[in-house]
């Protein structure tokens, strides 16, 4: 399968919480079936100062790693955790969480999925 369809479907799936939303870049960097019955998926997002990825989960966990910039990361259950680059997280399967860029720059963050292989990448929380 030639690369950018690949791209292409991973770019549909990390817009699926934000579509046409302001502020926010994500580029997909990966996506690979695995491990079995998962797929992994890579990207780079970038959230302008003052905005918001807005409340949603994943059908598998999160971890990332912050780039540049500071963002306040919250995660239900958690209370709200401001963090740097340098900074790495964790979100559970399922859990409803947020970010959002503060200071006076965006925020760059490296995040990988590992959701349930034909399930979306993400949802918005109820």
């Amino acid at each position: 399968m030639p690369r950018l369809p690949i791209i292409a479907v991973a770019l549909a799936a990390m817009t699926a919480t934000a579509a046409a939303q302001d502020g926010i870049r994500r580029t997909p960097l990966q996506k690979v079936d695995f491990p079995e019955g998962y797929t992994t998926v890579t990207g780079l997002a970038e959230i302008q100062p003052g905005v918001s990825a807005g409340r949603h989960t994943h059908p598998g966990i999160e971890t990332g790693y912050v780039l540049e910039g500071e963002t306040v990361l919250s995660i239900d259950g958690q209370g709200d955790v401001t963090m740097k680059a340098g900074d790495s997280y964790v979100i559970p399967a399922g859990v409803p969480h947020d970010a959002k860029a503060v200071g006076e720059k965006p925020v760059k963050v490296l995040g990988i999925y590992v959701v349930e292989r034909g399930k979306p990448l993400a949802s918005p929380a109820k």
